[in-house]
């Protein structure tokens, strides 16, 4: 039993605890080219956060990863088969309950620990702010929280070679060998004002790739998702000791 862990401690060990931080990993349920599994932003979210919370916990930060939410905005993915789509205003009422109850028990501060690219949390967080004046609500995404190419030789932002050595450390029997997967080609947009990054719309995923990757894969290694794992979850154990001992009166100097 693993007491920063919603999912597997119990009332005994939590009944008489004070918890200064809770932490809801939130991925998605989408294909990641042929080789990974359609859970592998959840798997990503929940190793990361799980050893980023256990590193904080020895450090003496009461933390506590709520379980994950598994669906995320698949909105531009409708017809790629069985990718499972929660609209924003079905993630801003979940949200609203879960910061709800945690209000209500004295857990006033949350970080949404997003590991879906599609997922966009900063404007939910801002209108549930005024309705919880309380809390203190903030979100993060681990996929940019280090600089990759200190890690992989390949750009990529989707089933790439990040992606694909992370999940080769975490879940290794669920990875296809590197040979089965396809190259994970972008195509580019016809208007140059799309690509130059100043004017936005969301990606149709079956038009901007062939087979659902973003990003040449084959160079991926357990080595490599192995220590670049250990690095995130090492700078997120940091950033949640200082959330939990956070006093939000004075964050500025």
């Amino acid at each position: 039993m693993r007491p920063y862990l919603l999912a597997e401690t119990n009332w005994k060990h939590l009944k008489d605890e004070t918890i200064d931080l809770a932490v809801l990993p939130w991925g998605a349920t989408e294909a990641h080219n042929y080789h990974l599994p359609y859970g592998t932003d959840n798997f990503e979210a929940d190793g990361l956060a799980t050893e980023a919370a256990r590193l904080a916990w020895e450090r003496g930060s009461k933390v506590i990863v709520l379980p994950a939410i598994p669906f995320g905005i698949n909105t531009g993915q409708t017809d790629i088969y069985l990718d499972i789509n929660l609209n924003p205003s079905t993630q801003l009422a979940i949200l609203r309950d879960v910061i709800r109850t945690l209000d209500r028990q004295g857990i006033k501060k949350l970080l949404v620990f997003n590991s879906h690219g599609g997922n966009s949390f900063k404007v939910l967080l801002k209108e549930l702010g005024l309705e919880f004046p309380e809390m203190f609500l903030c979100t993060s995404n681990w996929f940019q929280s280090v600089d990759k190419t200190e890690y992989f030789a390949e750009a990529g932002d989707h089933a790439d070679e990040m992606e694909t050595s992370l999940v080769m450390h975490l879940r290794p029997e669920l990875v296809l060998p590197l040979g089965e997967a396809g190259p994970g080609t972008e195509k580019k947009h016809v208007i140059k004002a799309f690509e130059e990054g100043w004017v936005a719309h969301e990606r149709r995923w079956s038009q901007v790739t062939d087979d659902t990757g973003i990003g040449d894969p084959r160079q991926a290694s357990a080595a490599k998702g192995e220590r670049f794992f250990h690095d995130v979850a090492g700078k997120f154990a940091d950033l949640f000791v200082e959330l939990a001992s956070l006093d939000v009166n004075t964050m500025y100097r």
